[in-house]
């Protein structure tokens, strides 16, 4: 498919974009505390309990939550507008954060944490995906319509930024729970959810239209994930998470081992470093290559970093995996997101795009309780494990589903009634 734009766009054209800086800024605010949650509760739980297993399980239910919900609260927002949704989770949020909090100091069973952490995953504020969703109807992706140069360029650009937080929030949760108090990581995450997300919330001229769905509308609210696309990617992006999950956990066992428990938000910010430097590259870079071609690539080199993991003993050796691993995924989560873009209509794109990340919330989960028993059982090499079996099993889908994110396996956008082929091509 040639393309009308001569010039290569870069991130200084998007940022160039009408109202653009309206969102990003509240935006990135209103996500950073993201970051924090997961590693603010394996520190406290673990700290109050003493098991990792313990620890992981608690965020483990907080992601399968977060998985469960997510995608609901995206059709909301699609349906009811992004303020409309934002502005009561945020206040359920702090409230359920604050509630496990307490409760964790209590020495509360640990079916009392199980409860609190259900609210706290469910309320999770959707941000990233309401400022992709954003990006989407400012460029005016559209199924059926050429994709905008600027869509793969935005990707990356929101890659970077949710690695920058990645970078930031771990590190800074880590130096709170262990230098202040270990409640201090979620007590803060609370705090800037509350504050970032009202925030963003207040932005309401930026975000994406509301459409109809009366019973004359062409375009009705039906699942984004009836897109064979997006169940696809759903699937793959689960590997995603469990490299986040495995990792965080795994890298904390190993910290504190090496007797120096602090240690750990160094090395998992080194992993997020590796992967924001990949998200810049990515958006600079005037690709020959598709999304499609991009995401296995990315996975298959993912899944190959993983795979050396277990057998580090050294923390010079595990920091360089670590940004190895980071370098490969955000070649895989452009891709994907990308791939969202043009493949989904705008009235159920905040949906899809939280299946994303709900499927990487839930991998992150069902990494963090297996890492965190099999690091108390055997060690934090064991629990290294993890991302090497979610990442293979992710790539095995990709390259036998792959198909399925073209446009001719894509098929119908999400509606009812009468189909809609696609015309793009997005490999």
């Amino acid at each position: 498919m040639a393309s009308t734009v001569t010039e290569r766009p870069g991130y200084g054209q998007l940022l160039r974009t009408p109202g653009a800086w309206t969102f990003l800024l509240p935006g990135f605010a209103a996500r950073q505390p993201f970051a924090m949650l997961t590693i603010g509760i394996v520190l406290l739980v673990q700290h109050t309990t003493g098991s990792y297993g313990s620890a992981g399980a608690v965020a483990a239910v907080t992601g399968v939550s977060m998985a469960l919900f997510a995608p609901q609260t995206g059709k909301l927002a699609d349906r009811f507008g992004q303020r409309a949704v934002l502005l009561p989770g945020v206040l359920v949020h702090a409230a359920s954060v604050s509630a496990l909090t307490a409760l964790a100091l209590a020495d509360a069973p640990l079916w009392a944490l199980f409860a609190a952490a259900v609210p706290t995953g469910a309320s999770v504020p959707q941000v990233g995906p309401m400022v992709r969703a954003r990006w989407a109807a400012v460029l005016g992706a559209a199924p059926g319509r050429e994709a905008s140069p600027l869509l793969s360029t935005a990707a990356a650009f929101e890659s970077v930024t949710d690695e920058f937080t990645f970078v930031i929030g771990p590190v800074l949760a880590t130096a709170l729970c262990t230098g202040v108090h270990p409640a201090a990581g979620l007590m803060a995450e609370a705090g800037l959810t509350l504050v970032g997300g009202l925030l963003f919330a207040a932005q309401h001229r930026t975000q994406p239209p509301v459409r109809a769905t009366d019973g004359d509308s062409s375009e009705r609210h039906a699942s984004a994930l009836s897109v064979p696309g997006v169940r696809v990617l759903a699937v793959a992006f689960l590997g995603i998470g469990s490299v986040f999950g495995g990792m965080q956990v795994s890298l904390t066992a190993f910290a504190e081992e090496i007797g120096h428990p602090g240690a750990n938000g160094l090395l998992y910010g080194i992993f997020a470093a590796g992967n924001m430097l990949a998200g810049i590259a990515c958006g600079a870079i005037a690709w020959r290559s598709g999304p499609r071609r991009r995401l296995i690539v990315g996975y298959a080199a993912l899944a190959l970093t993983a795979s050396t993991l277990w057998a580090v003993h050294s923390v010079v050796l595990l920091a360089g995996l670590g940004l190895l691993a980071g370098l490969s995924i955000a070649p895989a989560l452009i891709g994907g997101y990308t791939l969202v873009e043009t493949l989904v209509p705008g009235s159920a794109r905040t949906e899809a795009f939280t299946w994303l990340t709900g499927s990487v919330a839930l991998g992150q989960a069902a990494a963090v309780t297996v890492a965190g028993r099999l690091a108390d059982a055997h060690g934090a090499s064991a629990g290294f494990l993890v991302p090497l079996v979610g990442t293979v099993l992710a790539l095995a889908t990709l390259v036998t589903l792959g198909s399925r994110l073209t446009h001719t396996a894509a098929g119908r956008t999400v509606t009812r009634g009468v189909g809609h082929r696609m015309s793009v091509t997005v490999d």
